[in-house]
């Protein structure tokens, strides 16, 4: 009876813990959840083992308690039928026959009362056994609920501060590395890049106009040529007509000539030839 009570006070202490206060009052909540589930897992084993014998006892009482009532029912039929046959015998005048078979139904009865009393004692017992037995029984289902819980709340704590963990580093690597500091070696190597960049940019814009000179001074040789090839045609033009020109009044000045006197016309002839032409042939102007 001792070892049901204790079996019974360790499952209503283990049932009845608070696991959150547990956690609170430990340093390493980890390793606390895992002993602690070593600790509901033990101690399920050996309540389950309990709980086992306990059942175990509490049958074999059950049937003693059936065997009990059967006795009981066996010696009272024997008595019966001892009590019978000497009431037949005292009927047939046969005393001692009869006293004989009294006397059995006097044992038989007695077997019976004994029998009857053994059935009457273990029925509170059976009784009694089969409610520790549901105890039991209901301990158990609430000490694996609370194993479940307990492990449940150890998974979900442990992939909590795993996170936590890898989310503080994160934080760490981030904080240490600020973009915004020049003092950082990201920040100096990025005014670099930058400087660079703007070198670069000048380079570009100083050959940009170095070309855009060159094409423009090529743009006013192609001009000062295109010029002088204009100004040559017009001079060529020029000539011709002035040459057009003399040439004809050389021709009026010959058909005069057929009017008037040779001599005189040859004198003016030459004269306007020598003033009008150079030795090339072509005309001074005039």
């Amino acid at each position: 009876m001792a070892e049901k009570q204790t079996i019974l006070g360790r499952i209503a202490q283990l049932t009845r813990a608070n696991i959150n206060a547990i956690l609170d009052r430990a340093e390493d909540p980890q390793k606390m959840l895992d002993q602690l589930v070593r600790d509901y897992t033990n101690s399920i084993r050996e309540a389950e083992e309990a709980v086992a014998v306990t059942i175990g006892n509490l049958r074999l009482a059950e049937k003693d308690y059936e065997s009990d009532k059967a006795e009981a029912r066996d010696w009272g039929n024997k008595a019966r039928s001892a009590a019978t046959k000497a009431e037949e015998l005292r009927s047939a005048g046969d005393s001692d026959g009869a006293e004989k078979f009294d006397k059995l139904a006097r044992i038989a009865i007695t077997k019976q009362i004994n029998a009857e009393n053994e059935v009457k004692a273990a029925e509170p017992m059976i009784t009694q056994q089969n409610e520790v037995v549901d105890k039991l029984k209901d301990g158990l289902v609430q000490m694996k609920s609370k194993l479940d819980e307990l492990k449940s709340k150890r998974d979900q704590l442990v992939a909590r501060q795993k996170s936590a963990e890898a989310q503080s580093r994160v934080t760490d690597a981030i904080s240490s590395i600020n973009v915004l500091d020049p003092t950082t070696e990201i920040s100096r190597w990025e005014e670099q890049v930058r400087r660079e960049e703007a070198r670069v940019a000048g380079k570009q814009e100083i050959a940009g106009a170095s070309l855009e000179s060159q094409f423009a001074e090529l743009e006013d040789s192609n001009t000062n040529a295109e010029i002088e090839a204009r100004l040559a045609v017009l001079r060529g033009e020029s000539t011709r007509q002035i040459t057009s020109d003399q040439e004809a009044e050389v021709v009026d000045d010959v058909e005069f000539s057929e009017d008037h006197d040779d001599e005189d016309y040859a004198q003016r002839a030459q004269k306007y030839s020598k003033d009008s032409f150079g030795s090339s042939g072509q005309a001074t102007g005039h």
